[in-house]
C-alpha cells in the first residue's frame, strides 16, 4: 500500500501546500479513493499521532513547502535516501514535530518505509490566509503528475489507471 500524506497548515497561505495538494489530488483522480493499494491522509501541521501511519508496513509519499531559496512555485522530487539527506538539514521544518523526527523513530525501530518520496514546492508567501499564492497554485498539477509517476512506479496504480487519471 502506498500512503499519501499531505503536511502543512492551510491557514498560513502556502505554508499549507501539501495539504492543498491532497485536496488537489483527490479531486483530480477520485478514483484512488477508492483503490485499496492507495490512502491519503491530512496529517497537518505533524504530530507524534501519525507515527503509527508512518511505520505501517507501505510506501510513503509526503507533500509539502519546502524553502531551498528558489523561485516559487519550482517542484521538488526527493526519493528514498534523498529524502533523509534534505531532511537532515537544519532549518527545514516549521513543524511541531518535524518528518525527521517521525523518520528517525520509525528508523529506530526498523519501520521506516523502504520506499519514500517527497514532492515539496517552494512557497511565495507564509502570513495569514487560507488560498495559495498563484503561483504556487499554478504548480499543482505538475507535482500531481509527479505523483502519478511514482505511485505508478511503485505499482500502487497500473498504466491504464494512470492515463484513466489524465484523461
Amino acid at each position: 500500500m502506498a500512503m499519501i500524506l499531505g503536511i502543512g497548515n492551510n491557514l498560513l497561505k502556502d505554508e499549507g501546500i501539501g495539504i492543498h495538494l491532497l485536496n488537489y489530488i483527490q479531486a483530480s483522480h477520485p478514483q484512488w479513493a477508492s483503490c485499496d493499494k492507495i490512502e491519503m491522509i491530512d496529517g497537518g501541521t505533524l504530530s507524534f499521532d501519525l507515527l503509527a501511519n508512518i511505520q505501517a508496513d507501505q510506501d510513503l509519499i509526503v507533500l509539502d513547502a519546502v524553502n531551498l531559496q528558489q523561485s516559487p512555485g519550482k517542484v521538488y522530487c526527493f526519493e528514498d535516501q534523498a529524502v533523509d539527506e534534505f531532511l537532515s538539514q537544519p532549518g527545514k521544518s516549521v513543524h511541531e514535530v518535524s518528518l525527521q523526527d517521525l523518520f528517525d523513530m520509525s528508523r529506530l525501530v526498523g519501520q521506516l518505509p523502504q520506499k519514500r518520496a517527497l514532492i515539496g514546492i517552494q512557497p511565495d508567501i507564509i502570513d495569514w490566509g487560507s488560498d495559495l499564492t498563484q503561483v504556487v497554485h499554478q504548480a499543482l498539477p505538475a507535482a500531481a503528475s509527479r505523483i502519478e509517476q511514482i505511485l505508478a512506479q511503485w505499482g500502487a496504480i497500473s498504466q491504464e489507471n494512470q492515463q484513466e487519471a489524465v484523461s
